[in-house]
């Protein structure tokens, strides 16, 4: 028995899926163009998709799962269930208007509005009560207001840099989307188990990414203030050193804290401070 999983065939989402893969131990093989592999050392089979086509698919139970972007998923409705924020693939989808407009809400009122996106665009101007032509292209969204066709368009942003290029600046966010794991309703008992076997390894990777691993010497008077800074996964681990009046402190902190902790870690004593990625990471 094997789990099928669809991702993206090619392009950003496809090489994070795959290093995702490598990440949990699980070896694809995915040269030559091909449509699905079979992974060598777990039931994993992996099919590989427009993402467009990829909750079609995991709807139909042709894959029993997918990763795809959170905008994918919201703007093509199908009966799937969103499992797992993955950490990549950031990006928003916005509006952006040209660069010398003076923008409120209500300007998008009576405007045209261009978009890949017409589902999430339509949702939110009803959620705002905004009557607005949506005009719905795929592709080179950017250029709709160069050439005349729209006032406005509502498109996925990175960094901006192509907005800036074509004379747009972006307005307001109306939905912050990553890539996503979505599963079919109907999986066999078997199938759950090898699912949740693949949910432990991806939470493993994602709680390695989000932490580091902090070693620093601390004198024994400070001991308390600096483990006080220090929550770790239960508490932090203190071991003698030789030189006497000193300790040796082991703990994980978040990522996002990372800067402002070390700063107060060494207004407090500490010194010697070592800070390692994790590889893995089980609670």
């Amino acid at each position: 028995m094997k789990i099928k999983i669809a991702i993206q065939k090619s392009g950003r989402l496809h090489d994070d899926s795959v290093r995702l893969f490598k990440e949990c131990g699980i070896d694809i093989s995915n040269g030559g163009n091909k449509l699905k592999s079979t992974a060598s050392n777990f039931p994993l089979e992996v099919y590989f998709l427009r993402d467009d086509d990829i909750p079609q698919y995991v709807e139909d139970g042709v894959a029993d799962l997918g990763i795809v972007g959170e905008n994918v998923v919201y703007e093509k409705k199908k009966q799937v269930e969103v499992l797992e924020q993955l950490g990549f693939g950031k990006c928003r989808l916005s509006i952006a208007v040209t660069r010398n407009e003076t923008y409120d809400r209500q300007f998008l009122a009576g405007k045209r509005i261009a978009t890949s996106y017409p589902v999430i665009l339509q949702e939110y101007l009803d959620k705002h009560n905004i009557s607005a032509e949506i005009h719905e292209i795929s592709g080179s969204v950017e250029i709709a207001p160069g050439i005349g066709l729209a006032e406005a368009i509502c498109d996925l942003v990175s960094s901006g840099s192509t907005l800036l290029t074509n004379g747009l600046k972006e307005v307001e966010t109306i939905l912050q989307s990553q890539a996503v794991l979505i599963r079919n309703q109907s999986l066999s008992a078997e199938q759950e188990q090898i699912l949740q076997r693949l949910l432990f390894r991806i939470r493993s990777v994602k709680q390695a990414r989000n932490n580091k691993y902090i070693l620093l010497n601390a004198p024994n008077d400070k001991l308390d203030e600096i483990i006080g800074l220090l929550p770790g996964m239960k508490s932090p681990t203190v071991l003698p050193l030789a030189t006497s009046g000193w300790c040796s402190v082991h703990s994980v902190i978040d990522e996002n804290d990372f800067w402002n902790l070390i700063e107060q870690l060494k207004a407090a004593g500490a010194q010697g401070i070592l800070v390692v990625p994790i590889e893995k990471m089980i609670l």
